[in-house]
């Protein structure tokens, strides 16, 4: 079985944030797919980023739920997704990463491809102040306006927050609009503001799930070493790199597990950095 035998399908996707600008052109390029856009399917149904819509799902499922509903609506048997997570750092948490998640579900053949992607370039994050000018630091530092900002009450820690007053703000009149509106409703006197995630409202997200598409692309055209199914790649790692001073384990990844969408077949490989040993700056023992 090759990649080629997706070349002239259709594929159906789900999106409220204009994704289909950067998804369309590597399906057609790499797989010979042509992009049909479910504009029916609400998304926001499966969680949104502003929080008004918990995510019932961790983001791999919800993914996958988006593509099924997706060719449901079209009436197709391929769908594709995308869905995102940001937040702190697991261990600089005082660094914002993101994960973005593409996954194509293929209901003629019985496949479900999914690729993710860790991404330190982003700008999420957050900032309280009165006024424009005394956020004008970080408005900067989050590329505002190119990239949309979210504004609120702040209503103080251990509160609820306040419900959003506007998301998607890019001009710096509107902005210091909702924030006048939003100091005057805060038992604090503080407009919370807040990057808006939403690919359609942040360059540097919608550049990435670009740069996923490819990867996404690259992983159906690797086909399983046993059954040739489409989709090989990495399914999984393992800690344990060695310390380079001491030998003893790491937390850092030491092996990376291939696996087959289609059957059961797998393979421990090597660091493809070819990384054989961890900088005793990452061992417990040597850097407790």
């Amino acid at each position: 079985m090759s990649f080629r035998h997706y070349s002239g399908r259709l594929i159906a996707l789900a999106t409220q944030h204009g994704k289909q600008r950067v998804l369309a052109r590597p399906l057609r390029h790499g797989l010979g797919l042509t992009l049909r856009h479910a504009v029916e399917v609400n998304t926001d149904r499966f969680g949104s980023f502003s929080g008004e819509q918990a995510r019932p799902d961790d983001a791999p499922t919800t993914c996958r739920r988006k593509a099924e509903a997706a060719l449901e609506a079209l009436g197709l048997d391929l769908g594709i997704a995308s869905e995102g997570s940001f937040g702190p750092h697991p261990v600089v948490p005082f660094l914002a990463i993101g994960q973005e998640w593409l996954t194509l579900v293929d209901r003629r053949d019985g496949f479900v491809i999914s690729e993710p992607m860790l991404c330190s370039q982003t700008n999420f994050s957050s900032c309280t102040g009165a006024d424009p000018e005394t956020c004008a630091s970080w408005l900067r530092q989050v590329g505002f306006p190119s990239h949309a900002v979210m504004v609120r009450p702040h209503a103080g820690e251990g509160s609820e927050p306040a419900p959003w007053l506007a998301k998607g703000v890019r001009g710096s009149a509107e902005l210091a609009a909702w924030m006048a509106m939003a100091v005057d409703r805060s038992p604090l006197g503080l407009a919370w503001l807040e990057t808006d995630m939403r690919a359609h409202c942040n360059p540097t997200r919608m550049a990435t799930i670009r740069r996923l598409a490819f990867r996404l692309v690259r992983r159906v055209g690797a086909t399983c070493p046993a059954c040739d199914a489409p989709g090989w790649g990495l399914v999984a790692t393992r800690a344990g790199l060695p310390c380079r001073a001491c030998g003893l384990a790491t937390e850092l990844v030491q092996l990376e597990e291939f696996g087959c969408v289609a059957c059961s077949h797998r393979e421990l490989l090597p660091r493809r950095d070819r990384l054989m040993a961890a900088d005793p700056a990452h061992c417990p023992y040597c850097n407790p």
